[in-house]
């Protein structure tokens, strides 16, 4: 693996839920096992140890997992000291390991997670969101039929004044999306003939019958708008887990050019030195991506779900469907 690799590899355990441990004034217990306390501080390390494999779960089940885990913990060590394995001949260089552990997780809490501060974060957003440009976005409706002839008498029906939404509720084939309604989209998103009908209405505009592979749509155009870049706080902990890692790559790259090194196994030697000719070959350095590859839609946007996407192949149940 490369030195780099390592690093990054390091970074990534702590990045997602590196934590503190509470300060014994605010460190209460919240459970016993037989009578051995678990504080909160045991949850903070565990959460440390365990890093991104509970990035999945929410706020709430993430700590009742943690609990659960540190309760077997408990059980199982309890089990291993009846049985005196506290005692075998491994034991000692089992405990050596983990206190080495422990004291690599110290050390990159304290000079590398807690040295990457929020303003570092905030002055790399501010760098990056000037550069992007925002996306045009629309905002549609379409009543979706199976054939030209439908469409064609639905856009008659439109132009004698009859409500779009109300008939996109009659006639739509497209139940996902609610009175026709695909919310917020750019280019790219949906079928190109659906794309371009779109982005060449004008604002309350309707189109003529347009084809796609999930059928006729009758497309009518509500807004339209620049894409809103994310904020600050939506990305700043992808920004904050980015500059972890090169923070990480400095400290052990500094630590391994102050360190003495001796691959003793020969098989193991001849592998790390290819790594090492293939890390130094490599572009070295990284830099945080640009905010706008974390935008996540705007929170009062309506899913378009329903809409003919790029990507989508028709079904036969919801042709219109992803």
């Amino acid at each position: 693996m490369k030195a780099r690799s390592v690093s990054l590899l390091m970074a990534a355990a702590f990045a997602c839920l590196a934590l503190s441990p509470a300060a014994a004034a605010d460190d209460p217990v919240v459970a016993r096992v037989n009578g051995v306390e678990i504080k909160q501080s045991d949850l903070d390390y565990a959460a440390s140890d365990l890093g991104p494999r509970l990035a999945n779960f929410s706020a709430e089940d993430r700590k009742k997992v943690l609990l659960q885990y540190l309760i077997e913990t408990e059980l199982i060590a309890a089990a291993g000291r009846t049985d005196n394995l506290d005692k075998s001949e491994n034991f000692p260089g089992r405990m050596k390991y983990y206190e080495r552990r422990a004291l690599r997780d110290a050390y990159f809490d304290l000079k590398i997670y807690q040295a990457v501060t929020d303003a570092e974060a905030k002055k790399i957003y501010d760098e990056k969101i000037g550069q992007v440009k925002p996306e045009q976005e629309v905002h549609a409706r379409h009543i979706l039929v199976e054939t030209e002839d439908e469409a064609k008498e639905i856009a008659e029906r439109l132009k004698k004044g009859e409500d779009f939404a109300t008939l996109a509720k009659e006639k739509s084939k497209d139940p996902a999306a609610e009175g026709g309604d695909l919310g917020f989209f750019t280019r790219g998103q949906m079928v190109k003939p659906f794309e371009e009908a779109a982005f060449a209405l004008d604002i309350g505009q309707i189109s003529d019958p347009v084809q796609s592979p999930f059928g006729w749509h009758i497309i009518k155009v509500e807004e339209k708008r620049d894409q809103p870049l994310p904020s600050f706080d939506q990305v700043k902990d992808g920004i904050i887990a980015q500059l972890v890692q090169i923070k990480a790559q400095e400290v052990v790259g500094s630590l391994r050019k102050a360190a003495t090194v001796e691959v003793v196994d020969p098989t193991l030697k001849k592998a790390m030195e290819d790594e090492k000719a293939m890390d130094e070959a490599a572009p070295s350095g990284a830099s945080p991506a640009s905010p706008s590859g974390a935008s996540p839609s705007p929170p009062d946007d309506k899913s378009s779900g329903g809409a003919p996407q790029q990507e989508d192949k028709p079904s036969e149940d919801a042709p219109d469907k992803p």
